[in-house]
């Protein structure tokens, strides 16, 4: 989908260069890569200590059962 943005051309290269990318467009995809990744990250963060388990629970003899 072509799209067209104003992004600042200090941080594209900027991005460039700490990144190893050689075009602007790689420099955009990888940090929407990197946005989607931590958005993701977060969510998985927020679960923490509301997930309830059995203590008794022994995944290694689950892993016999097919």
């Amino acid at each position: 989908m072509p799209t067209n943005l104003v992004i600042d051309d200090k941080l594209i290269e900027e991005a460039c260069l700490l990144g190893l990318h050689r075009t602007k467009k790689a420099v955009v995809t990888e940090a929407l890569l990197e946005y989607i990744q931590r958005r993701k990250q977060v969510k998985i963060l927020n679960l923490f200590g509301t997930i309830e388990y059995e203590l008794d629970y022994n995944y290694k003899e689950q892993r016999k059962v097919k």
